[in-house]
């Protein structure tokens, strides 16, 4: 931890705005370079103009691809495109609406000329295709985001019709298409000024706000909140959900006040994240420092709310602080979230799964078991659940990032991406409903089930290190016992859905480490979590890492 972690940013933390979008148009990238060519990761392309990774180049030429891509895929219904606050997302929307007008397709901004949390995009997408007449053309839509990312970077995401993260094989394609636009130059790339792409008769305007905070009675007891006049502080950290929190306050009548509305490209008001870098990253307790620090027991001995909450850039992640607790680990919520849930909504699915990542703790794994539900264990990224969500046969899914979202009252999917606003709410209907905070009724879990300690270091590793870690089979692991257990699984690929996990992990009856490459690092992650206390932590994490490095040598 750096020895400013959690203390206010200083101006020299801060990021040159000005130098930062005039590099956006005046930086051309070095393809020649892998980290300046287009790439999407789990969540997008991302980059920073100052390192010549995330330029107007780059968004023209993915735009065309996904234009592309959509006539290949016959899509051609209207594409909604909504933004967050980082400093890089309104040049970047720009240029994208300026590739699509001069291509004829129909694009919906946001009415109210603000900001669209990607959960708002992901529910319009939705909501518009399942109202559309029978044989209407599909709708899909672009975030432009980089999600909890320090301020000089920017991010560019494709929703596809089923409304979440598009899947391997459509970013690979645009990302290949994008590419080879830049290597010619960007000839094939239609454009127009902006002016007249605002103007184009294909451009037209939706209401995201409206159309989200008026359907969530639909998936929330918001009257279970509002009659137990639980005291919410909701803090947008200077992201996408800023005018949203308001609205939901007024509009469903709730105890709810904004902590900081402030909206501020250079993030000036945040706290330092572990490494002394910004970063919205609300599942932190250095970047959350603020919001901790607010829910402080005052001179009554009661804390100014009964549930903090914070959001990441793009809304699409949740913080969650209570009053006993403090801000909760990611894993604790996603326990308590999913224990309350598949105990309280009837109307889903009675053989709807519980879905999470695979480097999500295994309490959870023994919350499903507790409820009679089976477990469904996914690779990392979020497209994983997607298809659970739209049936309703996977009613939640969630990741320990602090990543998740669930279906509707009735069962039906509310969105198909993460939901930070939605599972910051749900936070408040749980201590209304229970009269309990999360943090508490989590305690009673571990009363039940244990008490995990969860971990996660990096590790450095080499290009073709990460390359042969990403390609292992379970039958390169040789090792029997981690860390004084027998071995009772050795997984390349998850045990829900048969995908690679770009890794490995191994699990003994406590415990269980994974690890992966990092996609932007020379670096491997390693993921660890032990029933059997700190010790036992250190040794699997110990272990683990001399058995990843014997097979990768």
């Amino acid at each position: 931890m750096a020895s400013r972690a959690g203390t206010v940013a200083l101006p020299q933390d801060l990021v040159d705005i000005t130098a930062l979008l005039d590099a956006y148009f005046d930086v051309t990238p070095d393809l020649g370079d892998p980290a300046q060519r287009v790439a999407f990761g789990t969540s997008g392309h991302r980059g920073s103009s100052l390192k010549a990774s995330f330029n107007e180049p780059h968004i023209l030429a993915i735009t065309q691809a996904i234009v592309e891509y959509r006539g290949r895929q016959g899509i051609t219904g209207p594409l909604f495109i909504g933004r967050d606050t980082h400093a890089l997302s309104e040049p970047a929307q720009n240029s994208a609406l300026e590739v699509l007008a001069a291509n004829g397709v129909t694009v919906l901004v946001d009415a109210r000329h603000g900001y669209t949390p990607t959960p708002a995009l992901s529910h319009a997408i939705l909501k518009y295709n399942r109202e559309a007449a029978p044989g209407t053309p599909q709708a899909d839509g672009i975030v432009v985001t980089p999600s909890h990312n320090p301020p000089g970077d920017g991010g560019f995401k494709y929703n596809p019709p089923h409304g979440g993260p598009a899947d391997t094989d459509a970013t690979g394609w645009i990302a290949d298409r994008a590419n080879q636009l830049l290597e010619n130059g960007l000839r094939g790339v239609k454009r127009m000024p902006l002016n007249d792409a605002l103007a184009a008769d294909t451009t037209g305007k939706f209401d995201f706000l409206s159309s989200y905070v008026d359907d969530l009675p639909s998936v929330l007891n918001l009257e279970a909140i509002r009659n137990a006049g639980v005291r919410i502080g909701a803090d947008p950290m200077g992201g996408a959900s800023v005018d949203y929190w308001g609205e939901i306050g007024e509009r469903h009548q709730l105890n709810l006040t904004v902590v900081n509305p402030t909206v501020d490209p250079q993030w000036a008001f945040m706290t330092l994240d572990w490494d002394e870098k910004i970063r919205m990253d609300c599942s932190s307790p250095s970047a959350m420092a603020s919001l901790i620090k607010r829910m402080a027991a005052g001179a009554d001995g009661t804390a100014a709310y009964d549930v903090a909450t914070g959001n990441d850039a793009d809304a699409d992640r949740h913080g969650i602080v209570t009053p006993d607790g403090g801000l909760m680990n990611p894993n604790h919520y996603l326990a308590v979230a999913i224990d309350y849930l598949y105990r309280n909504r009837s109307g889903w699915n009675p053989e709807s799964v519980v879905g999470k990542t695979l480097v999500s703790s295994s309490i959870i794994d023994r919350v499903a078991a507790g409820l009679g539900r089976k477990l469904v264990e996914v690779p990392v990224g979020f497209k994983w659940f997607v298809p659970g969500l739209l049936s309703g046969e996977g009613a939640f899914g969630g990741e320990e990032s602090a990543g998740a979202s669930f279906n509707k009252l009735d069962g039906s999917v509310w969105t198909t991406d993460k939901d930070g606003i939605l599972l910051a709410l749900l936070a408040s209907e749980i201590t209304a409903v229970t009269g309990q905070s999360p943090s508490q009724l989590y305690k009673g879990l571990t009363d039940q089930f244990g008490a995990p300690v969860y971990a996660r270091i990096d590790a450095a590793a080499s290009r073709e290190q990460k390359s042969k870690l990403g390609k292992l089979s379970a039958a390169d692991v040789t090792a029997t016992s981690l860390a004084g257990e027998e071995i009772t699984a050795k997984l390349t690929e998850a045990p829900g859905n048969g995908a690679s996990i770009g890794g490995l992990k191994v699990v003994t009856e406590n415990a269980w480490f994974a690890a992966r490459p990092s996609g932007t690092e020379d670096v491997y992650k390693i993921y660890a979590e032990s029933f059997k206390g700190a010790d036992h932590l250190a040794q699997v994490q110990q272990e683990a890492k001399a058995l990843v490095d014997g097979v990768i040598a």
